[in-house]
């Protein structure tokens, strides 16, 4: 497996492109984008299970019904959640891209993301498709990752080359999402695109699986949004013989996407709103992949623990009892703690109980902008990660005026 350029486009038969049409005040921020295939693709998407749900959802669950689609669309600077007409609009931006782009609406996966409940006119989205459209190209992903940013300080995208029964496919993605993040299945917005064929089934159970070790494992702030979904479209044009069982290939395919989708679960976590530190819970000895699950994701919630962290204090008793109340089957008088970044690593706990170290060193160790949070847990082998970030005086300063 390879590391290449070109994100969402790197993939072959892919093209995509940002602009900005106006829904954000901002003239220098894109806030519309699209991606396009050459070919109908196979397509896989997961959504939020967060119960109020933004429109373009129940839109695209419809459009991507039958396994296949060809286009994304999504909009910035509005989530079009809890909006009277929001479904109107959703289909009436899929609509456009069947206009400019010739796609049938049908095929077409729309999204959004912004301000909840903020009425989304059609108006400057139908002014901005005909450039949107017009500019597609197959240098056009950081338009695209640009076109869906909202708070996010910098793009996200990433791309992997990996060979399927002896043939080269592609694989890309590009994200968003730094506020509002502790999925339940998914995350933010993600959508993914290779060139690798792949039966709709197959592909959605790739995605399906991916998720639960990947971007559920993410928390900035442990709200979940109302618009979370990540999208995967497959378009065959590698050539390689078409995925449609478990076995070798399906594997390979589902080692790539998780390539993609842990870089995308680092990169959202270490651009959380205010965030100073990229922090990684890596739990082992668990007597369950589900407990070791559990217990990251506990210690990467808590808002005492991320506010530690922020404060470079190796305050490993937050650990603890993040564990404690995780809702995990473990024995405490088990757990090992240590933290470790690129200045060393400094073990603070054994066996449940805490031991001698240098406040000076940890200090050293928790100043880094990357830390990692080590815990055994003595009961099996069962392990897990998950991502998250320090609690800042930036984060309440970011959402305590977001809408205004």
């Amino acid at each position: 497996m390879k590391k290449i350029n070109g994100g969402v486009c790197a993939p072959i038969g892919f093209r995509a492109n940002g602009v900005h049409c106006g829904i954000r005040k901002n003239k220098n921020k894109r806030d519309l984008s699209l991606i396009v295939s050459d070919v109908r693709c196979a397509a896989a998407c997961v959504y939020t299970q967060n119960l109020v749900k933004g429109a373009p959802i129940a839109v695209t669950k419809r459009h991507v019904a039958d396994g296949f689609a060809q286009a994304i669309v999504c909009n910035s600077g509005n989530a079009n959640t809890c909006n009277a007409d929001g479904e109107q609009i959703a289909e009436g931006m899929c609509a456009l891209v069947e206009r400019e782009v010739g796609i049938p609406a049908a095929d077409v996966v729309v999204a959004s993301t912004g301000v909840i409940g903020q009425p989304l006119s059609l108006e400057p989205i139908e002014g901005g498709m005909p450039a949107l459209a017009e500019g597609l190209s197959e240098d056009g992903s950081l338009f695209a990752a640009q076109g869906i940013m909202t708070t996010d300080t910098v793009d996200k995208q990433i791309a992997y080359s990996f060979t399927v029964g002896g043939r080269e496919c592609r694989i890309g993605a590009i994200g968003k999402g730094v506020g509002m993040i502790n999925p339940n299945m998914a995350t933010m917005l993600i959508f993914i695109t290779t060139d690798a064929a792949i039966t709709p089934a197959m592909l959605q159970r790739a995605l399906s699986a991916d998720v639960k070790d990947s971007f559920n494992m993410v928390s900035v702030d442990g709200d979940t949004s109302t618009n979370d979904m990540v999208c995967v479209l497959a378009n065959g044009m590698a050539e390689n013989a078409v995925i449609d069982a478990p076995g070798k290939e399906f594997n390979c395919f589902r080692k790539a996407l998780n390539k993609v989708t842990t870089a995308l679960c680092r990169r959202i976590a270490k651009d959380g709103e205010g965030a100073t530190k990229l922090l990684e819970c890596k739990v082992s000895g668990a007597k369950s992949k589900a407990v070791a699950r559990t217990v990251a994701k506990s210690v990467i919630k808590s808002s005492l623990f991320k506010a530690a962290m922020f404060g470079s204090d190796a305050n490993w008793g937050r650990v603890l009892c993040a564990i404690g109340y995780a809702g995990a089957d473990v024995d405490v008088s088990k757990v090992c703690v240590d933290f470790k970044s690129r200045a060393g690593v400094v073990s603070v706990c054994r066996g449940g109980s805490g031991i001698p170290f240098s406040e000076e060193e940890a200090k050293k160790v928790l100043s880094e902008d990357e830390i990692e949070v080590l815990i055994a847990l003595g009961d099996g082998n069962g392990k897990a990660t998950a991502w998250g970030c320090d609690l800042t005086y930036e984060y309440v300063k970011i959402n305590g005026d977001y809408r205004t």
